[in-house]
């Protein structure tokens, strides 16, 4: 079985794997009935939890407005989303189901600070970040100075698609600069745009550090990242059952790289020959933030290269990482010539008959 919204890129991709493994098509259970409370199990389905989104009635639910755009609300959605995630299993519990991947640990996933420090507990390199999450922009300033941090990345706890962030520096004489995809309507409400923008007034900044600091913040030092051609780079990794299989680099002209944002798939080979011998250090440390939740099938890792691609560093861990089309499995790995699906699909697989081989 297979949790998701019906019809979109995610679930199709999966169920077409499944297919293309002769295995029987997997139902489909649409987040709608999820939130409705109007399903069940069989005893021994295998059942993968897929993202929500895309669904505009999903999405009113968890997140409590008809404004698909708002970017506030992401406090609302994650109460709501865990809530439903651990009914998920609990029922499949009950009557014998197994869910692939475990609820708090995708919670722990969908929450930044939690994520950062049971990353950083397990060795992992994240980037150093502020203990206490900031209550307004005056507060944000006392800390990030304390910190002695003169550039961040401040993100919402629980945001993603780089929905709030906000990658936020100052300077020497008071100056202050923002970058975010962040948009302020006319009657002041806060909007995720596709266009990045830049406020330069303290006034701008702070009124938009205030509307998003009662959903959670988390804030992070900004690392200066590598580039390539000319831009700046970033990596998205898939690490499935515990193996880096995929790979895609991002890359931007602005700090967010997000390829909905302007971003554009750099060339994996030249950032693998820039890289060098390091290359398989990034791929390492992909892997070792994916052992921390070991019950995860799957993960999309976010690495950030530091300047000359010699030291890495993770940025986020994405429960539902692994849409990334078009794109086949790294040379050399068990995935080459496969998909993200394909090849969780082909993890499966081995796992189960390894289950029946005991």
């Amino acid at each position: 079985m297979v949790i998701g919204v019906p019809g979109n890129r995610r679930v199709s991709g999966f169920v077409d794997a499944v297919t293309a493994a002769g295995l029987p098509t997997p139902r489909v259970l649409g987040w709608r009935e999820i939130i409705g409370r109007d399903y069940g199990f069989d005893a021994g389905e295998i059942v993968r939890i897929d993202s929500p989104g895309e669904d505009s009635v999903v999405d009113r639910y968890l997140r409590g407005t008809d404004e698909s755009t708002r970017v506030e609300g992401t406090g609302k959605w994650y109460r709501r989303f865990t809530t439903e995630i651990r009914e998920i299993a609990d029922r499949a519990d009950r009557v014998g189901a197994r869910v692939l991947g475990d609820a708090n640990e995708i919670a722990v996933m969908f929450d930044k600070r939690r994520c950062h420090r049971h990353l950083d507990a397990a060795g992992v390199r994240v980037p150093a970040a502020l203990e206490t999450a900031p209550r307004s922009y005056a507060e944000l300033e006392q800390l990030a100075a304390d910190a002695r941090m003169p550039r961040v990345f401040v993100k919402l706890a629980h945001g993603s698609s780089a929905s709030g962030v906000i990658a936020l520096q100052w300077g020497p004489r008071g100056q202050v600069r923002a970058v975010t995809s962040v948009e302020v309507s006319a009657d002041g409400e806060l909007h995720n745009s596709l266009r990045v923008r830049t406020y330069r007034t303290r006034a701008a900044i702070a009124s938009i550090v205030d509307r998003l600091a009662p959903d959670g913040l988390h804030v992070e030092a900004w690392i200066p990242k590598a580039s390539l051609g000319g831009r700046t780079a970033d990596v998205r990794v898939v690490v499935v059952g515990g193996v880096a299989t995929h790979a895609v680099v991002r890359t931007s002209a602005s700090p967010l790289t997000n390829l909905h944002l302007g971003g554009t798939r750099g060339a994996l080979v030249d950032a693998m020959t820039v890289a060098g011998e390091n290359w398989s250090q990034l791929l390492e440390l992909s892997e070792r933030a994916a052992a921390c939740f070991p019950a995860a099938p799957h993960v999309g890792i976010d690495v950030l290269p530091g300047v000359g691609w010699r030291r890495f560093t993770v940025g986020e861990v994405n429960a539902f990482g692994d849409l990334l089309p078009g794109l086949t499995g790294l040379p050399g790995s068990p995935a080459e010539g496969m998909t993200t699906y394909q090849a969780q699909v082909d993890s499966l697989q081995k796992s189960e008959n390894m289950e029946y081989a005991r």
